[in-house]
């Protein structure tokens, strides 16, 4: 099974840089799209609606030029779960799930959390700590999950540029650094990508200009998140950046899973 994970930052911004044609070529399984910042209503070409897919959307309720997220699959899901039952998390259309016969596969978008204003900080650590919760329930139940997003956190040095100095900005911050590995250590669940690649610099996101993207200055803001289960079936990890659809680059990861 090969799933697809993106903050698009804009899923038009996305489809007018060439987006969905890449992601009809890599044939993913599944595709896990956050930040899409539009209304499914208001998605009329059929660029958004690619042929072999389901699509399914989660939009923001406060303001659809925020958040959302989606989920595009080859296998019509079982069910579908949109919210996952704290506002934080709902009202701006921050996760959404499809149920398959041996797995569930989830997508979740983090607030960006800023260095200048606390309230904003504030709603992302809230959000945190909602979904930490929720993958905490999660364990007990009998079934696999991978949970494919934008945490918005770079879990450790390797995993940013300028470590050092970043310790004092949203997004390395020592209590977020301790909320991402406290999910991965305490509560076992598995970082997919490092599962399999454990080099340094393997970036999915660049501040939007050009010099950061050129001198590869940018942070590990993007996961697949799998429970203990699946551990032993991450086959492949990569990150794909050959084009450019939004300041974020797609988590490419493949398991043995029908």
């Amino acid at each position: 099974m090969k799933v697809i994970s993106l903050n698009v930052n804009g899923i038009r911004q996305a489809a007018d840089r060439g987006f969905f044609e890449w992601m009809i070529e890599q044939d993913a399984d599944v595709v896990c799209l956050q930040d899409i910042q539009a209304e499914e209503t208001s998605l009329n070409d059929n660029v958004f609606f690619p042929p072999g897919y389901n699509s399914y959307f989660f939009d923001s309720l406060t303001n659809p030029d925020v958040a959302g997220v989606a989920i595009y699959s080859k296998k019509m899901p079982k069910a579908i779960m949109t919210g996952i039952g704290f506002s934080d998390g709902d009202f701006e259309g921050r996760f959404i799930q499809a149920d398959f016969d041996k797995v569930s596969i989830a997508s979740f978008l983090t607030p960006h959390g800023s260095n200048h204003e606390q309230e904003l900080q504030d709603q992302k650590y809230a959000f945190m700590e909602g979904f930490k919760n929720h993958l905490i329930k999660t364990r007990r139940k009998r079934r696999e999950f991978i949970f494919c997003g934008t945490a918005n956190v770079a879990r450790s040095p390797i995993d940013v540029s300028s470590w050092f100095v970043n310790q004092r900005n949203s997004g390395f911050l020592p209590e977020e650094r301790q909320w991402i590995n406290e999910i991965f250590n305490e509560h076992e669940y598995i970082d997919a990508f490092r599962q399999i690649n454990k080099q340094d610099k393997q970036y999915t996101w660049w501040p939007d200009y050009e010099r950061a993207w050129k001198l590869d200055e940018g942070g590990r803001l993007d996961y697949q998140i799998a429970t203990p289960g699946l551990k032993q079936v991450i086959r492949a990890g990569s990150v794909y950046k050959d084009q450019r659809f939004a300041d974020h680059a797609p988590l490419i990861m493949e398991y043995d899973l029908d």
